[in-house]
């Protein structure tokens, strides 16, 4: 079984503080994608370069203190990319993609940071285009190989993907083109989508035990008052071989909480 965690972490020295290194030392997954790590190399270095028998692969934000995606592997990839080709969004630290060919294989597994639009019209517009831009990207993986993506998307796709959807309508993470955007990716039949919510497929009704992310405002956590921004989306192939889930939330190292997903494969 391969253990896959993702986890936004709002950044790796607060989540360190927290104690999230003695937790993945205890839930040991092969793999953790990680998302908004807030750091440049030289605060990774001699420091978080590796977790345990995890080596890291990293997309600094050129922004101090903002962004920043990472890929902890216990396999060595064939090749790392960093970066999308994307002349606005790749400066900002948002995509490592960490691949694991054999020749009978072409395998990938992605950590990426979809922007917010939560600040403003100027985001929420940059977001869109985000959207845009990276639909055509997944399609042309798609196209090439098998992958697994796993990241803060900022989309709490249905009204079951978080707690207060009628008063949300309007809010950044729930809007209309947002949800279409998702739906249009997830589509079963229509050529430019295709791609599976690993999550959903393993628990289709799930409400309340689903949720990943809550707001620091009022007692958002304490009464589970959450969004499910965080996924595991996947290509077919891969998304058939999913087995479990676990969304961990005993402990907040973040304002997410850890999803892990076992797989019935191995690097």
């Amino acid at each position: 079984m391969f253990k896959l965690t993702s986890l936004n972490l709002n950044g790796i020295r607060s989540a360190a503080s927290k104690g999230v290194l003695e937790w993945l030392d205890q839930s040991r997954p092969d793999c953790i994608c990680v998302q908004e790590i807030k750091a440049q190399a030289a605060d990774i270095a001699d420091k978080f370069e590796s977790i345990g028998e995890l080596k890291g692969h990293f997309h600094f934000a050129q922004k101090k203190g903002y962004s920043g995606v990472g890929v902890y592997t216990r396999h060595e990839p064939s090749d790392v990319v960093i970066g999308y080709g994307s002349g606005e969004f790749d400066a900002e630290g948002r995509y490592v993609e960490t691949r694991f060919d054999t020749p009978g294989r072409k395998l990938s597994i992605i950590s990426a940071y979809f922007p917010s639009g939560s600040s403003g019209d100027l985001r929420q517009q940059a977001k869109f285009r985000f959207l845009a831009e990276f639909h055509m990207q997944l399609m042309k993986l798609k196209a090439e190989r098998d992958f697994i993506l796993c990241g803060d998307v900022n989309i709490a796709h249905q009204q079951i993907d978080l707690k207060n959807w009628r008063s949300n309508q309007k809010n950044s993470g729930f809007l209309p083109e947002e949800r279409e955007w998702m739906t249009k990716l997830l589509h079963t039949t229509d050529p430019t989508g295709g791609l599976v919510d690993v999550y959903r497929q393993l628990q289709p009704t799930a409400t309340d035990n689903c949720y990943t992310w809550w707001s620091n405002r009022g007692q958002a956590y304490a009464n589970n008052v959450g969004w499910r921004l965080d996924y595991h989306l996947a290509t077919p192939a891969l998304a058939a071989l999913a087995k479990t889930e676990e969304i961990y939330k005993s402990q907040k190292f973040s304002d997410h909480a850890p999803i892990t997903v076992g797989y019935d494969f191995k690097l």
